[in-house]
């Protein structure tokens, strides 16, 4: 056998040397390198992570709205989509247990909750976005999302004499983008209305009346006041609704004998104000008091009154309370139909329009995109 030279041994001991080098890289790679990804895991990751992303962003910060109705009309019109800011009025936890972007949650759970402080507070025509407090729904974050806008705040007086409203004895101006039904009289009866002509004005809706020289529409102040101007129309007053028997038992209370038109005055609760329990302040403020505040309200046999089964001659309240309307003021039910909004029901501030789809045109109306809420 050939005995093999110092030159073989040597090359041999190197090449052993590199695989024994190579092993070890490939052990030490091993060890601290993880699986690579294949693109559905990846495609899983980025929408796991988009989805926690918006979870949070709509509880902490805001929240998105669609208009339903023509009630805030012309302010805001059906098929607006709109940022709500949680942020305004500080935000309020979660009450219940759901699955985000959806209605579903677990009935019968309640979650601890609380509202962060707000940089700001409610103020008078703010346009809110608010959980409507009558919904029969026992949960408050689960009740039906309705948005108004603010025109009474806590502790104030509010009334509505011919369709006028008035806080704390002050006149408030209709905003130019609010409506309300006018009668128009016209200087003939027979002249014929050109539906063209009012849509210019921003009239989008007539309705005849039993005089023929008097037809209702629902337009701007700035609208009626061009009304004024064409020469078959002698005058445009406000349509003000009077018989109180067609609206006596759907106000709110129902029974005072108020309409739309001619409501209050009522005194709107705010958190530590006291009130003299006495007939008319039970009925006006029973369901703030049971509903609202959890509490019993009831009438003892000499007719004095009993909070939790215990004589008391006065409620104090525990929150703050608001008064809504719509902008088509005779186009909403609102706070003269179903009483106060709780600062608990608010869930914020309705501020941009980020979309708004015309169903009629089957288009959107670029011109509302990101439209600022006044």
């Amino acid at each position: 056998m050939t005995k093999p030279s110092k030159e073989d041994s040597a090359a041999e001991a190197r090449r052993r040397r590199g695989e024994r080098a190579a092993a070890s890289r490939g052990k030490d790679k091993g060890k601290g390198s993880k699986p690579t990804k294949g693109p559905i895991r990846e495609w899983l990751d980025a929408m796991i992570f988009a989805v926690v992303v918006m979870v949070v962003l709509r509880v902490l910060f805001f929240d998105l709205f669609r208009i339903p109705t023509p009630s805030m009309e012309k302010s805001l019109l059906v098929g607006d989509y709109l940022f709500v800011s949680k942020l305004h009025y500080g935000t309020r936890t979660p009450m219940t247990l759901g699955v985000p972007f959806t209605g579903m949650y677990v009935p019968g759970i309640k979650l601890p909750w609380t509202r962060f402080p707000g940089f700001s507070e409610v103020k008078r025509l703010d346009a809110v976005v608010f959980n409507w407090p009558a919904d029969e729904v026992d949960i408050i974050d689960r009740r039906q999302h309705y948005i108004k806008r603010v025109i009474g705040l806590p502790g104030e007086a509010l009334e509505v004499r011919d369709k006028q409203v008035y806080v704390d004895s002050s006149h408030q101006e209709l905003l130019p983008t609010m409506q309300v039904y006018w009668n128009v009289f016209k200087s003939d009866p027979r002249v014929r209305l050109n539906p063209a002509s009012l849509s210019e004005l921003g009239i989008s809706s007539m309705v005849p009346t039993t005089n023929p020289a008097i037809v209702q529409m629902i337009a701007t102040p700035q609208a009626a006041e061009q009304l004024t101007t064409l020469p078959w129309v002698d005058s445009v007053r406000v349509a003000v609704v009077r018989r109180a028997d067609v609206y006596n038992n759907s106000m709110y209370p129902p029974g005072m004998g108020w309409t739309p038109d001619n409501y209050g005055p009522v005194r709107i609760p705010a958190a530590g104000m006291t009130v003299t329990l006495d007939a008319n302040s039970a009925r006006m403020y029973e369901t703030v008091i049971t509903r609202y505040e959890g509490h019993t309200l009831s009438t003892a046999s000499d007719g004095s009154y009993l909070v939790d089964g215990q004589p008391a001659a006065s409620y104090t309240f525990e929150q703050d309370y608001y008064f809504v309307m719509g902008d088509n003021r005779d186009n909403s039910e609102d706070s003269r139909f179903w009483g106060f909004v709780p600062m608990d029901h608010i869930v914020g501030k309705a501020v941009t329009v980020y979309f708004s789809w015309d169903k009629e045109a089957m288009l959107p109306r670029f011109g509302r995109l990101l439209h600022q809420i006044e």
